[in-house]
């Protein structure tokens, strides 16, 4: 399937990207996508127009349009489980009926919505009160999607967030709670336990651990609970109230699902109407994604480039580097996003992929990055395509300067992976520090920079909440059509279940109830080791 792609890419091998802007001096304006006031620049890439042709006929060979509309249209795309994926009816506040399974969905996500914003209204005027008064913290207990999305959000939106204080919590390591419990007063807290099936270990064990807490100074701990789940008889054994539970359907993955229910912390955070506009932000997305046309459209841009740089150059990994430190979470929400949805090794069929599937996806913020990995990138023997975020506006006017300064980073940064420094550069500045001969010429081998090194630029105005509604969605449709170019199913995760199955099973034996003589030496030896020290 890339092997056009692939001659096109040895082809171009020694060409400098640089050499590109010297045939088009407008190639910024053609190598870039655009939405509302959204801006992908991909031109710091080596795709040229018959490169780009390329990727948009692979897009097209692969049906993306057609499957984009069996996911937007309620189809059974996540064909290993038989279920929709109608994450996007969860933001789809302006638009009409969505069908599956013969019945429209729109009611009962318009349903739950509205009584999502009754209880976050509630409990951030006081109506909904604590055993001591009006609710002063907030526990997000979940993991995974029921974590990873809201607790970026709430980051992220921390100008909006003037609701109670927010934690969150998802490691069964007891130190996660426990560090978390000793910044709250229980009478004054709610906890929101975050679980579909209201069965996830990490979740339910974290959730126990809290009830207990709360039952040391509160009369009835679990009218300080709600839960995000769908097994009512399991919160009604917990004793959560059905007003308080807020469930959702099958056809919204975990990674997908901050657009409903499993974003009830981040709305009592920042108020209905800012998550109203989050989810319009979302929606807005969708809508361009549908119709824009292929070369024009920013998610299927952003997926193409990806393609290009993974599965045709062969670069295992990608680095997301947001320029905006409440952006700080972004890069992990994303490798859940991308690697758990596209970290397959067989296509749809069930047969082994003959290609490498999604890459390794990892980042922090800027500048901070700076001073930790970017010699790597800069300097190390892989390539590594970095895709930067950036706002034109910071949320602090009395600070602009420093915003400017972060600014000017961000762009140095991609124009210097762009341009790197030539040997003959790194001799004259060592000249210049007295150096010569042998000497001069060691010193500026070290000062050398390959460049020619691929970036994507992302710059919005301002990081509001339907800005960043727009980024979120941006990436699940790239993450969609990467899947559906590389034919797989980006919507399972099978690969979560095994280590689960065995960690229940070593239990007992971590416990001292079970022998490990079955396990393999290396197991039991690790058993012995931890039960030495823990008798």
């Amino acid at each position: 399937m890339f092997d056009s792609l692939k001659q096109k890419a040895t082809a171009v091998a020694d060409r400098h990207i640089l050499e590109l802007f010297d045939a088009d001096p407008a190639r910024a304006t053609h190598f870039s996508a655009s939405f509302e006031d959204m801006v992908l620049d991909y031109s710091k890439t080596n795709i040229d127009d018959d490169t780009r042709s390329a990727l948009l006929e692979l897009a097209r060979t692969q049906d993306v349009e057609a499957h984009r509309e069996a996911m937007f249209g309620g189809a059974h795309i996540n064909e290993t489980e038989d279920r929709a994926v109608l994450h996007t009816a969860l933001r789809n506040l302006d638009g009409d009926s969505v069908m599956t399974d013969g019945g429209d969905v729109m009611p009962s996500i318009r349903a739950t919505l509205a009584r999502m914003e009754g209880f976050a209204r509630d409990v951030r005027s006081g109506n909904y009160v604590g055993a001591g008064g009006q609710i002063r913290d907030v526990i997000n207990i979940g993991i995974g999607g029921s974590d990873l999305g809201p607790a970026m959000a709430t980051r992220a939106l921390s100008p909006y967030h003037d609701g109670p204080r927010l934690h969150f919590v998802s490691n069964v390591d007891g130190a996660d709670i426990a560090d978390t419990l000793r910044q709250c007063d229980p009478r004054t807290t709610l906890v929101i336990v975050a679980s579909k099936t209201f069965t996830t270990i990490e979740t339910m064990t974290n959730a126990r651990t809290a009830k207990a807490w709360l039952s040391d100074a509160v009369a009835d701990p679990a009218a300080q609970f709600a839960a995000l789940s769908t097994a009512a008889d399991k919160t009604s054994d917990f004793g959560i109230a059905p007003e308080r539970v807020f469930g959702f359907a099958d056809w919204v993955g975990g990674r997908y699902s901050m657009w409903g229910p499993i974003g009830l912390s981040l709305m009592i955070a920042i108020g209905p109407e800012a998550f109203a506009s989050f989810l319009r932000g979302g929606q807005a997305m969708d809508r361009h994604f549908r119709a824009a046309p292929l070369g024009e459209n920013v998610p299927v841009m952003l997926a193409l480039v990806g393609i290009w740089h993974n599965q045709v150059l062969g670069h295992a990994t990608r680095a997301v580097l947001p320029y905006d430190n409440r952006l700080g979470r972004l890069p992990a929400y994303l490798q859940q996003l991308e690697m758990e949805s596209n970290g397959k090794r067989v296509s749809m069929d069930g047969k082994d992929l003959p290609y490498d599937s999604g890459p390794v996806v990892w980042g922090e913020p800027g500048t901070n990055g700076q001073h930790a990995f970017y010699q790597l990138i800069h300097q190390g023997t892989r390539v590594v395509p970095c895709e930067f975020l950036v706002a034109a506006v910071g949320h602090e006017p009395e600070l602009r300067h420093q915003h400017e300064l972060l600014v000017a980073n961000c762009f140095a940064q991609s124009e210097a992976l762009l341009r790197g420094r030539s040997f003959d550069e790194a001799q004259a500045i060592m000249e210049k520090k007295g150096h010569t001969g042998e000497e001069r010429d060691r010193q500026a081998r070290h000062r050398v920079f390959p460049g020619n090194r691929p970036t994507t630029t992302l710059i919005y105005p301002k990081l509001t909440p339907e800005i960043l509604g727009q980024i979120i969605a941006l990436y699940e449709h790239r993450v969609f059509v990467e899947g559906v170019i590389l034919g797989i199913n980006s919507f399972d995760q099978w690969g979560v279940e095994l280590g689960k199955e065995l960690a229940t099973a070593l239990g007992p034996i971590v416990s001292g109830e079970a022998s490990a003589e079955n396990k393999d030496g290396s197991t039991q030896a690790l058993v012995a080791y931890f039960r030495r020290f823990a008798d």
